[in-house]
């Protein structure tokens, strides 16, 4: 796997982006056996805290900077399938995130591309990577079409390219869908249901699933890597007997409605954001940038 840039950021960085959205699944983990799914769609282990560094003023004056260890509730990457032409689209998804507070938990977001072969995207890309450093090029894969083998080839490179410092559990999220920042609780236990897909706007696999996505030859030979994603993914699941604990957060997790208006209480994310109208619903529905002031600095003085 290629990366554009370093896979560690500085704190300051957009890919050490906390969402509280994840904070409870820490909680959930907590109590849960290795392999679970919940749908987010997820499959969780007991997280493995890694030490943050938390730099604040010691009596609160100016310039009194203290460097403090603390364990994060756990460790997550959130890989958002794009293309490498959606600027915009990424722009906005790094205002979305940057916008919500910072929980315990240590969530990093990256920006997932297959080769990129267009000579202008890879200039702009390149220069992207350089500016905001959450852009993750996957070799071996030939086409932006994650139902061809681009949601696997993610998924199995992620262990290999990560190995020194593993995360906790590994995401992988439509660039159409809105994570929000809100209480999830255990979610809906699915109990004998098979479910036999995952939900493809968002999902999330402990490190370990991930791991054994990776290194399990027998995904290509008996189920293969191309079609519905969401239900590939489930697949190699049930087949490889992982997942055993499943919930499903699908009733807090929807499609937005044609009239941008039927939002439902404790959403956990809305999907299909195709274009900036339905970005700026969402934006305006759960007060993304609720106190922020307008700037004059562009309006002309009399």
């Amino acid at each position: 796997m290629k990366q554009a840039t370093s896979s560690r950021f500085p704190a300051t960085s957009f890919c050490s982006l906390c969402l509280r959205l994840l904070l409870p699944l820490g909680l959930v983990a907590m109590a849960l056996s290795s392999l679970v799914v919940l749908s987010v769609s997820g499959c969780l282990s007991a997280p493995r805290s890694r030490p943050v560094v938390d730099n604040t003023n010691n009596d609160g004056g100016l310039g009194a900077e203290t460097t403090a260890a603390r364990e994060p509730e756990f460790r997550l990457l959130v890989g958002v399938l794009t293309t490498p032409s959606r600027y915009e689209r990424r722009g906005i998804l790094r205002l979305a995130y940057a916008l919500q507070p910072a929980p315990g938990a240590q969530v990093d977001v990256r920006f997932v591309l297959c080769d990129v072969t267009d000579a202008a995207d890879a200039v702009l890309v390149a220069a992207e990577a350089a500016r905001h450093g959450d852009i993750l090029v996957l070799d071996g894969c030939s086409t932006e079409n994650m139902n061809d083998g681009k949601t696997h080839a993610y998924l199995s490179s992620v262990p290999r390219l990560f190995a020194p410092c593993p995360y906790d559990y590994v995401m992988k999220a439509d660039d159409d869908t809105y994570l929000r920042d809100v209480y999830l609780g255990r979610g809906y236990a699915v109990g004998d249901d098979p479910m036999p897909f995952m939900h493809g706007m968002g999902y999330v696999v402990s490190w370990d699933v991930a791991r054994w996505v990776s290194a399990n030859e027998d995904i290509v030979r008996r189920s293969g890597t191309r079609g519905h994603e969401d239900r590939l993914v489930g697949r190699w699941l049930n087949a490889g007997g992982r997942g055993r604990n499943r919930y499903n957060l699908k009733p807090r997790m929807y499609d937005i409605n044609w009239d941008m208006d039927e939002f439902r209480p404790n959403t956990i994310a809305v999907h299909r954001l195709k274009n900036n109208r339905r970005w700026a619903a969402v934006f305006r529905h759960f007060n993304v940038t609720v106190g922020i002031k307008p700037s004059t600095a562009a309006r002309p003085h009399n």
